[in-house]
């Protein structure tokens, strides 16, 4: 019997049978796994089955590699483990940029398409500080919310699930920040290439966002928001769910303030979901080892560069010519000690 995801790259016949099963018309991702527990083998569910021949499914696969992306099986060593856990884990996801993220920790900011310009500073901000303490961050490439996490943490590792194929890019103006993404983070996508995004994708690539990630950061959902859909499943699937607080007389909070009413996490910044997850080891062992010389040199510059006045982030990456990467991890640093403050507009200034 088939018990579980492999812990090494499958066996290429197989890889390609579970490619064909999942490619076949009928079969779900719930159906796929019934299918595998069922047969033993998705060579032997495709033979009972009548899956879709190979020869669609290579093409596919070499188109996709003509974008640089590949195809991430249920059972490959890069299939996130978190994901690969869930009863309606995705059979076959199309990835384009870095596969490395999928092994690190996550986190998604998920919330309103038409959101706030105070809603989308604190994303930025948030994105970018949670990024600096070692957290990937995931989410939907819709506009709003979504847009403002994935330019904030372009730097520190970003992950996009869009709900069409990997080459449909929605919406149209995220087409430059769709682009960036599959350079320096990840793009994913499980519907086939070519497929247009439609109503009934969006809930499905939801449930991929939260499966992915420790927890779920909600911020300004409507009474009837979709991103109300990824916070419900996050806590079926057993993650945290935080949600930043409104004015109840603001409408476009009715949705976050009625899933705190329920049980979630009240969030008004990056400490209070650390005090949650805590640091990833990554970043635990970047702040208790010793610092080289020339990394301490670089933490000099960031601290001597703040003071009462608020500085914006990026002045500060030219001012003290260091990477992002490395004023995001000394300002948490900072923040953990209770030595920062930080402003609208993703500007810091020392207590």
């Amino acid at each position: 019997m088939f018990d579980g995801p492999l812990s090494a790259e499958t066996d290429p016949q197989e890889r390609l049978a579970r490619l064909r099963l999942a490619r076949s018309p009928r079969i779900g991702a719930v159906t796929f796994h019934e299918a595998l527990a069922h047969f033993g083998s998705a060579r032997a569910a495709c033979t009972e089955l009548a899956a879709v021949p190979a020869a669609p499914i290579q093409r596919e696969e070499e188109q996709l590699a003509r974008s640089n992306g590949r195809f991430v099986v249920w059972g490959d060593t890069y299939y996130p483990a978190a994901l690969a856990a869930l009863p309606d884990a995705p059979p076959v996801l199309s990835a384009i940029g870095d596969l490395g993220l999928l092994a690190r920790p996550t986190l998604a900011i998920v919330g309103a398409r038409n959101a706030s310009l105070a809603g989308r500073r604190f994303a930025g901000d948030l994105a970018a500080t949670l990024g600096g303490a070692g957290f990937v961050i995931a989410s939907g490439l819709a506009r709003g919310i979504d847009t403002a996490a994935h330019e904030a943490a372009l730097t520190t590792g970003t992950v996009a699930v869009v709900a069409g194929g990997i080459d449909h890019v929605y919406p149209p103006q995220n087409a430059g920040l769709h682009a960036a993404i599959a350079a320096q983070g990840l793009i994913l996508a499980e519907s086939p290439l070519g497929t247009p995004p439609v109503a009934r994708s969006f809930p499905r690539r939801n449930r991929i966002v939260s499966g992915l990630s420790a927890g779920v950061v909600l911020i300004e959902a409507a009474a009837k928001s979709g991103s109300l859909i990824t916070a419900r499943r996050a806590a079926e699937q057993g993650r945290e769910v935080f949600v930043v607080p409104g004015s109840p007389l603001d409408p476009r909070y009715d949705g976050s303030n009625s899933l705190i009413r329920e049980g979630a996490i009240l969030t008004r910044g990056a400490n209070d979901i650390l005090s949650v997850l805590g640091l990833p080891q990554c970043a635990r062992q970047v702040l208790e080892k010793p610092q080289e010389k020339s990394h301490l040199g670089e933490t000099e510059k960031v601290v001597e560069a703040l003071g009462a006045t608020p500085t914006a982030v990026d002045e500060l990456v030219r001012r003290c010519q260091v990477s992002a990467a490395t004023v995001a991890e000394v300002l948490l640093a900072l923040e953990l000690e209770g030595r920062l403050e930080r402003h609208r507009g993703n500007r810091v200034s020392l207590m």
